[in-house]
C-alpha cells in the first residue's frame, strides 16, 4: 500500500467522524456569532489603548464574547496572561487563601503547574500555606469517586481542580458529559467552594464548555484553540462572576480590579481569533485523526482509540526507543510552514522536570493551535501531536511523515 493510498483508506475509515466534527464547528460557529452579534462589536472595539486602559471597550467587550459563547457570567481575556500556566496560576492566587486546601480530582496536574503547587522556596502555593491532596486516577483512566467520598469526609476543600486534557499523561482527555458528571459528584459531596477546570485544548472541540456543565472557573491559553491561530499571546478565565473578579484583583490589583488593562497594539487578532476558532479547532481535530488513523495502520498505538470522537486536539503516539520519537517530532518540524530546516533537540525547558523536544514550526511561537508536536523523554516513549490550522496542512503533513517511516 503507498501513503496515499494509506491516507486515503483512513479518510474513509473515519468519513463519519469528519461529518460530526463538522456539525460540531457549525454548531460552535453560530454560538460564536451570536455572542459578536449580541455584543454589537464594531470596528472600534479593536482600536488599541495606552496607559491604565480605563474605558478599554476593546478589552472589556473581548471579555464578554468569550463569557456568552461559554456560558459564563464574566471572562477576563487578556494579553497580559501569557501562557495557560500563568492564566491559572492567576486563577489559582486569586481565589486560594492560606490554609485553604485543594483536591486534585484527575490525578497530578501537568508539568508546568506542579512547580506552581509544590515547590518550595519559589512563591508556591504550598509556600503561602495552602494544603493540596491529589486523587490519582484509576487504570481506566478515571476518578475513583470512592476514594474521593473519603477525601471530602475527612477534609473541607475550597477548590477542586479538574484537568480537561490528558497532559504528558496516557489517558483520554475528559469530555464534557464526563466533567458534568465530576461537578454532580462534588456538590452531592456537600462541597460548596470552586470547581475549577483548565481546559487547555478542549475549546470548541464539542458542543458545550465545562462552564455549561457546572464548572465555576475555565482556564486556557489563546495561542491554543480560542485564538483560532491569530491571537499573538494571551489567555482567558470564564466563570462565576464573584470568582472571575477575585482573579481580576490578582491579575491588577485589589484597588482597580478589572477596570485597567491597556494592550497599545489592538484587539483585532484576539477577535478574529475567536471568530475563526470553532472553524480552525475542527481542523485540527480532524487532522489529529488522520494522523492517528495512519499511525494506527502502522501498528503505533495511539489515544484516543479510534472508535471515539476526541475530547481535545491532542493525539498521544507511543514508540519503541527514543530514536523513533525523536524522529517522528523532527518530521513535523520538518513539513512546518516556518522554521523547516531546523534540527531539534531535546533540551531543559522551564517548568518540566526532564529533557523535552518540541516542533513548532509556527506563525505564534510556541502555538499549539498550529501544527506541532513535542514529547518528555522519558518512558514510554510518547509524542503528543496537536494543531493544524487546515485540515489540508495535517494531510500534507502526514503524507511526508509517512513518508519517512515506511521508508526506515
Amino acid at each position: 500500500m503507498t501513503v496515499d493510498e494509506r491516507i486515503s483508506a483512513t479518510e474513509k475509515r473515519l468519513a463519519s467522524q469528519f461529518a460530526r466534527i463538522d456539525d460540531i464547528a457549525l454548531y460552535n460557529q453560530e454560538k460564536v456569532l451570536s455572542a459578536f452579534k449580541e455584543e454589537r462589536i464594531a470596528l472600534r472595539h479593536f482600536y488599541p489603548s495606552t496607559g491604565y486602559g480605563y474605558g478599554d471597550e476593546g478589552r472589556e467587550v473581548l471579555g464578554k464574547v468569550y463569557a456568552r459563547a461559554f456560558g459564563a457570567e464574566r471572562a477576563i481575556v487578556s494579553p497580559a496572561l501569557l501562557s495557560g500556566t500563568h492564566a491559572l496560576t492567576v486563577a489559582l492566587f486569586g481565589v486560594l487563601r492560606p490554609r485553604d486546601r485543594i483536591l486534585f480530582l484527575t490525578g497530578t496536574p501537568y508539568d508546568t503547574i506542579r512547580s506552581v503547587i509544590w515547590e518550595e522556596g519559589n512563591g508556591s502555593l504550598k509556600d503561602f500555606g495552602v494544603e493540596c491532596d491529589v486523587l490519582e486516577l484509576s487504570e481506566g483512566g478515571k476518578p475513583d469517586f470512592r476514594l474521593a467520598k473519603e477525601l471530602f469526609r475527612a477534609h473541607t476543600y475550597k477548590m477542586v481542580y479538574i484537568q480537561r486534557s490528558r497532559g504528558y499523561e496516557l489517558r483520554d482527555a475528559f469530555t464534557v458529559d464526563e466533567i458534568g458528571e465530576m461537578c454532580s459528584f462534588v456538590r452531592q459531596s456537600g462541597f460548596e467552594g470552586c470547581i475549577f477546570v483548565d481546559n487547555c485544548y478542549g475549546e470548541f472541540v464539542e458542543t458545550q464548555e465545562p462552564t455549561q456543565a457546572g464548572a465555576d472557573l475555565i482556564v486556557g491559553s489563546l495561542i491554543k484553540n480560542p485564538g483560532g491561530g491569530f491571537a499573538p499571546t494571551g489567555g482567558y478565565i470564564a466563570g462565576s462572576a464573584p470568582y472571575v473578579e477575585l482573579c481580576e484583583n490578582r491579575l491588577t490589583a485589589p484597588s482597580v480590579g478589572g477596570e485597567i488593562g491597556s494592550y497599545a497594539y489592538g484587539y483585532r487578532e484576539f477577535y478574529q481569533g475567536f471568530f475563526l476558532a470553532p472553524h480552525v479547532v475542527a481542523q485540527a481535530v480532524k487532522g489529529a485523526l488522520l494522523i492517528g488513523g495512519c499511525m494506527d495502520s502502522l501498528g503505533y498505538e495511539n489515544f484516543p482509540k479510534l472508535g471515539k470522537l476526541p475530547a481535545d486536539i491532542t493525539r498521544a503516539i507511543r514508540f519503541h526507543t527514543e530514536k523513533e520519537l525523536t524522529d517522528f517530532i523532527q518530521s513535523v518540524q520538518e513539513v512546518s510552514p516556518v522554521d523547516s530546516f531546523v534540527k531539534l533537540e531535546a533540551w531543559d525547558m522551564p517548568g518540566y522536570d526532564c529533557k523535552v523536544i518540541m516542533a513548532a514550526g509556527t506563525f505564534v511561537a510556541g502555538a499549539s493551535i498550529e501544527l506541532s508536536a513535542d514529547a518528555p523523554i522519558r518512558e514510554p516513549f510518547t509524542a503528543y501531536f496537536q494543531g493544524g490550522l487546515t485540515y489540508e496542512h495535517c494531510k500534507l503533513a502526514c503524507r511526508e511523515i509517512l513518508k519517512k517511516l515506511v521508508k526506515s
